[in-house]
């Protein structure tokens, strides 16, 4: 997971059968790696048996990754981007993915600290929905979770503003009376 800039809007993710990485090149994703397995099947019979290893363990990385990262934009909603990966070409002559990256929109709401209270805890939900978070997830539902107590404390300073002010005008309003009387 990858902390976006501050105010920062992050999109969601769109689903489509085919994503155009940085370089233009098309991304199989969906019901396109099962074909794709399928053919890697038959080209696996021209690999050794350490190449044949190789891939089965680039395709297990392949959807350990993509399952991780969409855990994160899935629950990320509206504060998550859409899922990045870096990939390693196997000796099949296909990419897999063997790292990714989500960013996410962990900025305050200004102004609204009920509204970044419940930003933080889709937020911390986000960093930390996949099976196994990483060290960096759990930093991000930490810093999220800091947001969230630093919401609740202004939450609770407007509400004792409040109460303040009410027993002030109360005061104000029985000392007027009492003068008046």
């Amino acid at each position: 997971m990858q902390i976006s800039k501050p105010g920062a809007q992050a999109s969601r993710p769109q689903a489509t059968n085919r994503a155009k990485d940085s370089d233009g090149t098309s991304t199989r994703t969906g019901n396109d790696r099962q074909e794709a397995s399928s053919s890697t099947a038959s080209a696996n019979f021209a690999l050794s048996e350490e190449e044949r290893a190789e891939v089965e363990r680039l395709q297990a990385r392949d959807r350990e990754v993509r399952t991780h990262e969409q855990a994160h934009a899935s629950v990320g909603g509206q504060y998550a981007g859409a899922p990045k990966y870096s990939y390693t070409q196997g000796p099949d002559g296909k990419r897999y993915a063997t790292d990714g990256e989500v960013s996410i929109d962990v900025a305050p709401i200004p102004g609204d600290p009920e509204a970044t209270l419940q930003k933080m805890q889709q937020v911390r939900a986000a960093a930390m929905a996949p099976a196994n978070p990483s060290s960096a997830d759990r930093a991000i539902a930490q810093q999220a979770a800091v947001t969230a107590a630093q919401a609740r404390a202004e939450q609770f300073n407007e509400v004792k503003s409040l109460q303040n002010d009410g027993a002030v005008r109360a005061l104000g309003r029985g000392a007027n009376l009492n003068i008046a009387v």
